[in-house]
């Protein structure tokens, strides 16, 4: 089965340049950006605990900034 969809130009446009290839179809192009954009996987909660301590941390001023992490390890 085919559906023929209405899309403004300039949407068409941002689809034409995000084709990895000019044969690919629009299909494939919005089958592989639905893949990329879901993760049917849930969080485990542990992970949801760590996310949740990592944002307190940050709230109270527990954290380094970047620049200094990079200073201390000579990545400048």
């Amino acid at each position: 089965m085919v559906t023929t969809i209405q899309l403004q130009p300039e949407t068409k446009s941002r689809l034409d340049v995000m084709k990895v290839h000019p044969r690919e179809t629009y299909d494939e192009m919005l089958n592989r950006l639905l893949d990329m954009a879901y993760d049917p996987e849930p969080l485990s909660e542990e992970t949801l605990q760590k996310i949740d301590e990592a944002v307190a941390d940050i709230r109270a001023g527990r954290y380094r900034p970047f620049d200094e992490v990079v200073r201390e390890h000579g990545l400048e």
